[in-house]
């Protein structure tokens, strides 16, 4: 949804019709970091077994990155000149990521966010094509922040199970 409760219009060099896709794909971005955010801080909450300890650390490290990114997301979309989501519904419509809706053994715990992170990444992907048709390199660089951060972190959760 376009802001239009500012009446200076928004001429940075990228259309308005770019702006408002670059904006839905950073809008689907934000959701699935979203929803993995919550699904890792359910699993640091909840999990147990011999690797607790190894897993509440790095499932807190992950949560609190996953927080931070949330935000500069949502600014880029508000740099835009569009509104960005920001309620559960919202989210829920635009994630590709499934809820933890169970509370799995550790090992699956990983598996899950493996497969989230994959997840993002994949989405922030499509969004990047998106942002560099329209010379967009603030957005660029974003996502390729991104790409690098949830293909690292998939990487290493992957190598934690057989």
């Amino acid at each position: 949804m376009t802001d239009t409760t500012n009446t200076l219009p928004i001429d940075i060099g990228i259309a308005e019709a770019e702006r408002t896709a670059i904006a839905g794909e950073l809008s689907k971005v934000l959701a699935d970091t979203y929803t993995l955010y919550l699904k890792t801080h359910n699993y640091h909450w909840n999990v147990t077994g011999p690797m607790f300890n190894t897993l509440h650390l790095m499932f807190e490290q992950q949560y609190n990155e996953l927080w931070l990114a949330v935000d500069l997301l949502a600014e880029r979309i508000r740099s835009l000149g569009e509104f960005a989501p920001g309620s559960y519904s919202a989210f829920v419509e635009l994630t590709s990521i499934d809820e933890a809706t169970s509370i799995p053994p550790a090992e699956d715990m990983i598996r899950d966010l493996v497969r989230g992170h994959e997840a993002v990444a994949r989405t922030a992907r499509g969004a990047f094509t998106t942002a560099d048709k329209a010379n967009d390199q603030p957005t660029a660089d974003l996502l390729t922040e991104r790409l690098e951060v949830h293909e690292k972190t998939a990487w290493m959760l992957r190598s934690m199970v057989a």
